[in-house]
């Protein structure tokens, strides 16, 4: 009996390195480069770069520890690994923290799909958008993990599509093999343009671009769900870090390239500003439903790490233990049901308080 117990208390090995591959790179990129660009290049032009490069080394170095980490110890995830460092009190509250970040994450972001899909549908009351885009994401995370790994899988793979289209577009204008009416790019090479703020603009950036990063953790919470987790990981993380750190700095170079920094339409995306000079009609859709895409993917991904957290918090005493119940899907059932709840909450949210 017990040992039939345990076996429903445990998480399925299904997750493939692509899984992981592109759930921390899904993660790391959304809004934060294709909207939240516009904020940090306003606040330090072009040299905003360095702050890419330099958050992009910091998250080399700790996701390298955590991949070091999971070969010494393969079935722990991150917040067993915390718990060993630091001991269970502190384990405890960077797991409940971590809930309650993705759980506000996944409402905000919900909301965000919802207004999106206005742009489409306007006759539609948005708090009814918001129950469809719950309701989907609560499908996808009720499937197996493996299920859940393949749709995150596409899910990135759109918005990673989108940014290499992005940078060959862009790299075509300026070099001149596509005509355009963009202003010239050789302010980049002056000094003072590059860096028009001063060097302190760029540390001040800091915040929205490591917030940008934010997604690659979950790499510590598949560990428990990914078939050799010991020998997949290094590579995997490596791959990872150099991928998203270009993905970031080549779009942003662009940008600053075809568009000087200080014209940039904050309220926009300036995605949708280089392709109107590339002369495409419908920019404004096409990143409409990128964007669409991005923020369901982070509330998707943001689901699957409260639910996995939630499940190691039951496990080590430090929540309900109906909550480190799985069922044979391999799906932390009760936990996803508790975020479930949240979803609904903020859905009656907008119901209540539409504007």
């Amino acid at each position: 009996m017990k040992e039939n117990t345990a076996l429903k208390n445990t998480l399925k090995k299904q997750l493939l390195p692509r899984h992981i591959r592109m759930i921390a790179i899904g993660g790391m990129i959304g809004t934060g480069i294709f909207k939240g660009s516009a904020d940090t290049i306003g606040l330090a032009g072009p040299s905003v770069i360095f702050s890419y490069l330099f958050a992009g080394l910091l998250l080399l170095i700790v996701m390298g520890a955590l991949a070091e980490m999971a070969i010494v110890y393969p079935s722990h995830n991150m917040k067993d690994l915390i718990q060993k460092a630091f001991g269970r009190r502190f384990s405890f509250v960077t797991g409940a923290t971590y809930c309650f970040m993705w759980l506000t994450v996944c409402v905000i972001e919900v909301i965000a799909a919802g207004s999106f899909l206005q742009y489409w549908f306007s006759s539609i009351p948005l708090w009814i958008l918001c129950l469809i885009c719950s309701i989907v994401l609560i499908l996808i995370n009720a499937t197996s993990v493996k299920s859940f790994g393949e749709i995150e899988f596409w899910f990135a793979g759109i918005k990673i599509f989108v940014i290499i289209a992005f940078i060959l577009l862009g790299v075509s204008i300026l070099f001149g093999i596509i005509p355009s009416n963009s202003p010239s790019s050789e302010y980049l090479h002056n000094y003072s343009n590059f860096v028009p703020n001063g060097w302190k603009a760029v540390f001040s950036t800091l915040l929205v671009v490591i917030f940008s990063y934010g997604g690659s953790e979950l790499i510590g919470l598949t560990i428990t769900e990914t078939k050799d987790a010991e020998k997949v990981l290094p590579g995997v993380v490596k791959g990872v870090m150099w991928r998203v750190v270009l993905f970031y700095t080549l779009p942003i170079f662009i940008i600053c390239g075809l568009i000087p920094w200080d014209k940039i339409d904050a309220n926009a995306s300036p995605f949708v500003q280089v392709f109107e000079i590339a002369g495409l009609q419908g920019a404004s859709h096409v990143m409409n439903f990128i964007l669409l895409t991005a923020v369901l993917s982070a509330a998707n991904s943001g689901i699957y790490g409260c639910t996995r957290m939630l499940h190691s918090l039951s496990q080590s005493g430090d929540a309900p233990k109906s909550l480190s119940y799985v069922n044979k899907q391999g799906v932390p059932i009760y936990s996803l049901g508790f975020s479930v709840l949240f979803l609904l909450m903020g859905t009656y949210i907008v119901y209540l308080y539409p504007e």
